[in-house]
């Protein structure tokens, strides 16, 4: 009887552990559960519920547990609807005995569903600020998902739990209105850690692709790093914008068209808003244009129009809670003609730090203070390091300009936004200009004042400008508030192509960025003088005096005068509010050549007077010209000349490469000396003692343009009475 019962027990437990392999292998499938499920579903949240079919039952023996699964479900909630592929579940059986929350584990695939309603879903359980911007923000879009869920005794999801899937075609509408589109991605999330791996979207039509994106939930924010790449195209600068404070458009920037390779990292607090950002990036700039229009750089590049260009660069850029850098090198465009840039530029609250050298060989460069020229297709390299500042003044601590052997070197210097400058600390000239003249100079600043000094240094612009009593375009308009003392000492200084003078000494004082006291001196190689002053007394008027005791070099610069010979030179001037009065004296001086004036000799058939421009030369004892300039227009109050051969008195205006207008009156010596013989019997001075006696000469009119001179000649056979006495001024002095 034993036996019996032992036996039927083993087949017992023979079908026991039949059915608990069948069950924990194959399992079986019951709709039984169904209610249960939708019961513990419940449990968790009131607002949800399941749609499900058969259930499929495996025995898990190893933790007392059973395993359903249940096979395209729906999850509802607010008449929507979750599609799913299948649900796998884990029910403890001791919690089941117990009367205890008996899900364990939950695992659902779904299908492809709605971005936005999943979104939703997740909200019934989860319900944050975030996701609910997360909802608005989300336009469109599908998800395929696998979600893995742990829970506790009381039905809550522990924070073990793993979501992973993927995202195809959503539409993201950022907070600013911008919208991310056609976003394809995949995802991997844990508590606080989300991870996007193989994302692809598009942003203002530019394709942006990324292997990995980390984002990490730390309570106040979140920290997101990854990598972001985009292929060669024309980017908007609307993009940039989402890191920068302001349009990138406004900092002078457009058509920008690049490749890139960047890490990045920032913070993103609950209210969507960006903090923290860092940017690596490996740049192949194709394409970037800059609009520069307040710096005005045309007068030093003849080509520039307002427009940079860069192609073809490599950039690597760096940003970090609103401070940009670039280091990089490629094609510099100025006006369609390419050179190279390599640089090195810090960006930070609207200022530019930066360390560059451009080499200029096929474009020109032009320095007019210095004379110097830089021709197309000349090999010259310029480097400048230096700040420059968002209210568009120019820091600069060094310039270095080197072409073939010519050097200019900057150090210390400040500018404004029109390029003056407002202080300067070192200059080095040694420059061959375009009139084949070196400057070996120097002008280094000792405490606030200036040492000028050098071995050979061009001054013909200098002195031209100081004849004419024109110094807005001097030297000192490169200043700005300029206000030191200049001491002087050069050891050779050119006033023309040919002439020079020696050992020019002295000092210059400016105040107010003009020059208040003047005094400087030197020597001709055949020893005589040359002087120049400069005072200004109190009505604020500038005093010029120019004494050469050689005028020939300061005289023969002008193109209707050839042949100048001896004499002696003084100048003076008087400038007030723009305006100068000016009174230049030659004495003792002799022209073999002044075209205008043979022409008028010419017309007034004095072919003897006429011959002797092609001799010796015409001999004046004295010559005076007083004159006035204001702006561009020189006004001629009078030009008397006397000498043995002829006189004459001219006046008019010149308006300078506009218009010519003189008129004055010529007369031979001969004439002249009888006329004045005749004084004291007037009526003899206007008719003459015999026929044909009276008085002759010639009264003739120039105007025109420069280049279209026109002459009209009449004979007179009465002088004026302002000729007579002038003539008589000058008898008297001798």
């Amino acid at each position: 009887m034993i036996k019996k019962i032992f036996k039927y027990f083993l087949y017992f437990l023979l079908l026991i552990s039949i059915g608990i392999l069948y069950l924990s292998y194959f399992g079986i499938e019951t709709k039984r559960f169904n209610q249960f499920i939708k019961k513990e579903v419940l449990k968790v949240n009131a607002q949800t519920s399941i749609e499900i079919k058969d259930v499929k039952i495996l025995l898990n023996i190893s933790n007392f547990s059973i395993d359903l699964k249940t096979y395209e479900p729906n999850l509802v909630f607010k008449n929507k609807k979750i599609k799913l592929k299948n649900i796998k579940t884990n029910f403890s059986l001791g919690s089941f005995l117990k009367k205890e929350f008996a899900i364990k584990n939950v695992v659902i695939s779904t299908k492809e569903n709605n971005l936005k309603e999943v979104i939703s879903f997740i909200r019934v359980y989860q319900n944050s600020p975030e996701l609910f911007i997360f909802n608005k923000m989300i336009k469109n879009g599908t998800l395929v998902t696998d979600i893995n869920l742990n829970f506790n005794d009381k039905g809550k999801i522990n924070r073990d739990y793993s979501i992973k899937g993927s995202v195809k075609k959503a539409n993201l509408r950022l907070l600013n209105k911008q919208v991310i589109k056609n976003i394809n991605l995949s995802f991997d999330i844990k508590d606080n850690e989300y991870l996007i791996n193989d994302s692809k979207f598009e942003f203002n039509q530019i394709k942006l692709l990324s292997n990995k994106i980390k984002i990490t939930n730390l309570n106040k924010y979140f920290l997101i790093k990854g990598d972001l790449k985009n292929p060669e195209s024309l980017f908007n600068s609307e993009l940039l914008s989402v890191f920068f404070k302001n349009n990138f458009e406004k900092l002078g920037f457009k058509n920008l068209n690049f490749s890139s390779d960047s890490s990045f990292s920032f913070r993103l607090n609950n209210k969507f808003k960006l903090s923290d950002i860092n940017i690596k990036s490996k740049i192949n700039l194709k394409e970037l244009e800059y609009k520069l229009h307040n710096l005005k750089l045309k007068s030093y590049i003849p080509n520039y129009k307002g427009l940079l260009k860069l192609n073809d660069h490599k950039i690597i850029l760096a940003f970090n809670k609103d401070q940009i850098s670039f280091t990089g090198s490629g094609k510099l465009f100025i006006d369609k003609i390419s050179d190279k840039i390599d640089y090195d530029i810090f960006f930070k609250d609207g200022d530019y730090i930066f360390n560059t050298k451009i080499e200029i060989n096929n474009n020109p460069l032009l320095i007019k203070f210095l004379n110097y020229n830089k021709e197309k297709n000349k090999k010259s390299s310029l480097e400048a390091k230096g700040l420059f500042k968002k209210n568009k003044s120019l820091i600069i601590d060094r310039i270095l300009f080197e072409e073939s052997e010519n050097k200019i070197l900057l150090e210390g210097v400040s500018l404004n936004e029109n390029l003056k400058i407002n202080y300067l600390n070192n200059l080095e000239l040694d420059v061959l200009n375009e009139k084949e003249k070196y400057n070996k100079i120097s002008l280094k600043k000792n405490k606030k004042n200036y040492e000028f000094k050098g071995k050979i240094f061009d001054a013909s612009n200098l002195i031209e400008r100081i004849l004419e009593s024109n110094n807005n375009d001097g030297v000192s308009s490169i200043f700005n508030d300029f206000n030191s003392n200049i001491s002087v000492k050069i050891d050779k200084t050119y006033i023309d192509k040919v002439s020079y003078i020696n050992n020019l000494t002295g000092s210059i004082n400016f105040t107010k960025n003009k020059i208040n006291k003047l005094n400087l001196e030197s020597n001709f190689s055949n020893n005589k003088k040359l002087t120049l002053t400069i005072n200004t007394n109190k009505d604020n008027e500038r005093i010029t005096t120019l004494f050469s005791s050689y005028p020939k070099p300061l005289v023969k610069r002008y193109k209707f005068i050839k042949g100048f010979e001896e004499g002696v030179l003084d100048f003076q001037s008087i400038k007030k509010n723009n305006t100068s009065k000016s009174l230049l004296i030659i004495d003792n001086f002799k022209v073999k050549e002044v075209p205008v004036l043979a022409k008028l000799l010419s017309l007034a058939s004095l072919q003897g007077i006429a011959d002797l421009l092609t001799g010796e030369g015409i001999r004046f004892t004295d010559f005076e010209m007083t004159f006035s300039n204001k702006d561009k227009l020189m006004t001629i109050d009078e030009i008397y000349a006397i000498g043995p051969a002829i006189s004459i008195m001219m006046s008019g205006y010149i308006e300078s490469e506009k218009l010519v207008s003189l008129r004055g009156t010529l007369v031979p010596a001969r004439t002249i000396n009888r006329t004045i013989a005749s004084i004291p019997l007037i009526g003899g001075i206007l008719i003459g003692k015999k026929a044909g006696e009276g008085v002759f000469g010639v009264s003739f009119k120039i105007k025109g343009p420069p280049k279209n001179l026109k002459t009209t000649v009449n004979p007179i056979k009465t002088l004026t009475p302002r000729f007579i006495t002038r003539t008589l001024e000058k008898i008297k002095k001798k």
